[in-house]
């Protein structure tokens, strides 16, 4: 069966009000993101701050009053709609020079609860999103692993917090023995498989697309397709691992080019490179204060042209609704209440249907959305591309 997944989405705070991602929407809730989850047609939904103690005790409390119930496969239930996975991002502090993020998921509240205590003695505030841990990539693995965790490095090739971005070349110079159990890679919103299967250590391991939603509307932004028998820990563990028929069968995401990190950006000037890469300086005012792009660093790291190994799944490129011009919150809303949800409306109602709804001119704009026929400038430097019709 096909379920799709959003794995890394962030809480900004708990139902008490206790800050958790200082820098997300405040309206960011456990409770908020499972319904919006509903609304966009996310089955599968990992938040990746279930580490934090104070999310902890509110997800222990929702399973006590039966708001979410435990799957035997791993997982938590919502409204038997969403499947809701256990997961915690952190910053590896012990890493040379750079300061890359790794995801660590878990099966059960029981597994990342044991997790959390044994991680946050090497992390400050461990209540807070994304926090340092004094360990290098390798420790935190064979802490992960004590919990039969997954381990995913996040958005691997983002010039800030990310291993190819800012921290190595090569992933296996880092994890080393332990690379074996990295079975795969989340891409990041700048990248694409195409720009990913440049890079010969990768072409074994599973990519994934997920949004990084710091609020509500960016949640399935990307998203991943996972062809399993069940929308639980175990399935997702499988189809990652590309075991037993379980896999992913298609990535969605944002064209590269409407990434904030896509293209070199220059600190002093704010020119965004639209010349061959790699760039590497300013090519308009000629300062090195640059922030290096992700299709830029690619060029300097890849081993070859794009290569994609037998088992990669095509890599569907979708703009969301607010990307699109001229349609605002109220438009999206009328979408998803005679659809169903926002991915129905965005890949697969007809032009009649969507015209109905929105009318001509925002059906079309849809469409072409859809067919890939919108032209794009591209982002850098945390300035999200733009889609101009």
């Amino acid at each position: 069966m096909k379920f799709y997944g959003d794995l890394h989405v962030h809480v900004a705070r708990s139902l008490k009000g206790v800050p958790v991602k200082i820098a997300a929407s405040k309206n960011l809730t456990v409770l908020n993101i499972l319904e919006k989850s509903i609304s966009k047609g996310i089955d599968i939904v990992g938040i990746v701050d279930s580490i934090s103690p104070v999310i902890l005790e509110e997800l222990k409390g929702y399973i006590q009053d039966g708001i979410l119930v435990p799957l035997e496969g791993g997982g938590l239930k919502y409204k038997n709609k969403v499947t809701l996975i256990l997961g915690g991002e952190m910053e590896i502090g012990k890493e040379g020079k750079g300061s890359p993020h790794l995801i660590c998921y878990f099966k059960d509240i029981e597994s990342i609860s044991s997790f959390s205590k044994e991680i946050s003695r090497y992390i400050k505030n461990i209540n807070l999103s994304s926090q340092r841990v004094n360990l290098t990539s390798i420790q935190v693995v064979e802490v992960a692993k004590k919990y039969e965790g997954l381990v995913i490095p996040a958005h691997v090739f983002t010039p800030f917090k990310s291993y190819y971005g800012n921290c190595i070349d090569r992933l296996k110079d880092v994890f080393k023995d332990f690379y074996k159990y990295i079975y795969g890679v989340e891409l990041g919103l700048s990248a694409d498989s195409d720009m990913g299967d440049q890079i010969e250590e990768l072409h074994k391991k599973t990519f994934l697309s997920n949004s990084d939603a710091h609020s509500l509307e960016k949640i399935g932004r990307e998203f991943n397709a996972f062809d399993i028998e069940e929308a639980n820990f175990e399935e997702i563990f499988l189809a990652i691992k590309r075991e037993r028929g379980r896999e992913i069968v298609e990535n969605y995401g944002l064209n590269p080019k409407l990434g904030k990190y896509h293209r070199t950006f220059c600190l002093d000037c704010g020119y965004i490179a639209k010349e061959k890469p790699p760039v590497k300086r300013c090519l308009k005012c000629g300062s090195s204060n640059i922030v290096m792009g992700v299709k830029d660093r690619i060029e300097e790291l890849k081993d070859h042209d794009t290569k994609h190994p037998p088992f990669r799944p095509p890599y569907r490129y979708q703009i969301p609704l607010e990307f699109i011009p001229n349609i605002g919150r109220r438009t999206v809303e009328r979408l998803i209440n005679s659809f169903g949800n926002e991915l129905y409306a965005l890949h697969h109602a007809s032009y009649e249907e969507l015209e109905k709804v929105v009318g001509p001119s925002n059906a079309l704009n849809i469409l072409k959305a859809r067919e890939g026929k919108l032209d794009f400038s591209a982002g850098g430097g945390g300035i999200y591309g733009k889609v101009s019709l």
